[in-house]
């Protein structure tokens, strides 16, 4: 066999490859996406008891919790706002991104089989985990959606922006799980890592409370968390709550979270060509 003859045996993933081409890839292995995310949805409640249910169990009961620490016994401020309402508006964004987070972080690691056999756009992997957790965001929004309409809080005019926020947090998900999942694959240590910064980092974003009750001093360097701006635009959208520099804090938020999406893509398809070989 010829040399020429045998290059048409191998396809070399090249990082440089422009990214109109690997877009291509990815629309060409569409079909491949869908069948992961549909495959994880229903691994993720296939013998479950309370079923689909799970999503909204969990951050009902973390809202009951948060209301009653910072509502009941710190007496934090809600702006005149039901405060499990005001909690569960937070609930709804962080438990999306704190899931696909954690998920993200052991796609690869999970799919190894599929990824050193095989060449499709790897980015494809920790996509579809944050499309089973956006099932799980769809179910908590109409829960608070119709909570929200039935107390009569719910601001129809700045709901109108809802889609907005939600490209803004799903953004984030996309850049943070592409980084998680490129570096995992090299350093296993993130697989511990992941989860415990997933823990304190609800503490250090505006879950339980508001980011108006933040020392203004402190408040620039509190928006450095992306989080905080995303919080900030979901109780906006639902209750039109505002504080002065609440412009700021989603500046911040869209800014850092296109910085970590572009930087996440680019280390991703830089690292790609090695996950075969590393996993």
């Amino acid at each position: 066999m010829t040399k020429e003859h045998a290059q048409e045996f191998y396809l070399v993933v090249d990082p440089s490859l422009p990214q109109r081409e690997y877009l291509k890839d990815i629309f060409r292995c569409r079909e491949l996406f869908y069948f992961l995310a549909w495959r994880d949805i229903l691994v993720r409640y296939k013998q479950a008891f309370f079923g689909v249910a799970w999503a909204l169990l969990r951050p009902l009961l973390n809202m009951l919790v948060f209301a009653f620490l910072f509502g009941k016994i710190a007496n934090f401020s809600s702006d005149h706002v039901n405060y499990p309402l005001f909690v569960l508006a937070a609930m709804l964004p962080w438990q999306l991104y704190s899931s696909s987070a954690v998920d993200t972080c052991n796609s690869l690691i999970n799919n190894a089989p599929l990824v050193s056999k095989i060449y499709f756009p790897r980015m494809i992997i920790p996509a579809s985990q944050i499309i089973v957790h956006l099932v799980d965001f769809a179910i908590t929004a109409f829960l608070l959606i119709a909570l929200s309409l039935f107390l009569g809080v719910l601001n129809p005019w700045t709901f109108l922006c809802f889609p907005l926020f939600l490209l803004l947090a799903a953004s984030l998900c996309v850049g943070t799980g592409l980084w998680l999942s490129a570096l995992t694959v090299k350093y296993r240590d993130f697989r511990i890592m992941i989860p415990f910064f997933v823990q304190f980092g609800m503490f250090i974003s505006p879950v339980g409370y508001g980011t108006f009750i933040i020392p203004e001093p402190w408040r620039w360097l509190y928006f450095l968390n992306p989080m905080s701006g995303v919080i900030d635009g979901f109780r906006w959208v639902f209750f039109g709550i505002s504080y002065p520099q609440m412009p700021f804090s989603i500046g911040f938020s869209i800014a850092i979270t296109l910085v970590i999406l572009w930087t996440g893509v680019l280390y991703f398809r830089k690292t790609e060509q090695t996950f075969a070989d590393q996993i």
